[in-house]
């Protein structure tokens, strides 16, 4: 069961490498006039609801803005979009692959779950993103390292929002993103189960309370903003 459990967890929140996507990515918003087009350094979140389960045999409820709305999403992923001409590329950390840089259509390929549906990916920018190309440079560095399955600071692998964090730090050295003590709990202090189930295979225990990062800590701090870009095919 503990095996079926990590390939489903893999299959959901990790991904491989493929053929080229176009950087115009489709949208389901309404008016059209609001779509923006994914720039180079732009972060995409990947969120499920709070009650969502690992598990082969699981019933969860469909992925949506209402089942993910307020307290009910659960950030589990953040990665760096690369955007070259026609061409957009994920830079990311993962258990499967450790930090690599994978094309963006086998990062939505990849993250379709077990009904087919897709997790609720949303797009953050960046309010400044003059130094953009400085912060990709710095992620490239780190591409061949390995995932930290410890959620340590004090070692070379990294984790999503570790390795985002760890790359978009300016040229004087001064970080873009804040360090807090990890959170990874609900609003009633209790864990939500993806996350039980998941640190069950890589962790001892969930890091509560460890300095660093976390997706849905990252995703709320005030030098991002969400632009209209929904990355469904």
């Amino acid at each position: 069961m503990k095996k079926i459990l990590i390939i489903c967890a893999i299959a959901l929140i990790f991904v491989a490498c493929h053929s080229k996507k176009e950087a115009t990515v489709i949208s389901n918003e309404t008016d059209s006039s609001r779509i923006e087009t994914l720039q180079n350094g732009d972060l995409i979140f990947v969120g499920i609801p709070m009650c969502y389960s690992l598990a082969p045999d699981a019933v969860n409820v469909p992925v949506n803005d209402s089942t993910c709305a307020g307290d009910s999403l659960n950030l589990v992923h953040v990665a760096i979009a690369e955007v070259r001409g026609d061409s957009a590329w994920i830079i990311d950390a993962t258990i499967r692959r450790n930090v690599n840089r994978y094309p963006l259509d086998t990062f939505l390929n990849d993250f379709k779950l077990a009904d087919g549906g897709m997790p609720l990916l949303i797009v953050k920018r960046l309010v400044d993103n003059s130094n953009v190309e400085k912060y990709i440079e710095n992620a490239k560095k780190f591409i061949g390292r390995k995932y930290d399955v410890d959620f340590s600071p004090d070692n070379d692998a990294q984790f999503c929002s570790e390795l985002v964090s760890n790359s978009y730090v300016t040229s004087d050295g001064k970080p873009v993103f804040s360090q807090y003590p990890m959170n990874f709990q609900k609003v009633d202090g209790t864990f939500p189960l993806y996350w039980q189930q998941l640190f069950g295979f890589i962790h001892s225990e969930i890091p509560q309370g460890r300095m660093g990062t976390t997706p849905a800590q990252m995703a709320a701090e005030k030098c991002l903003k969400t632009v209209p870009v929904k990355l469904v095919k």
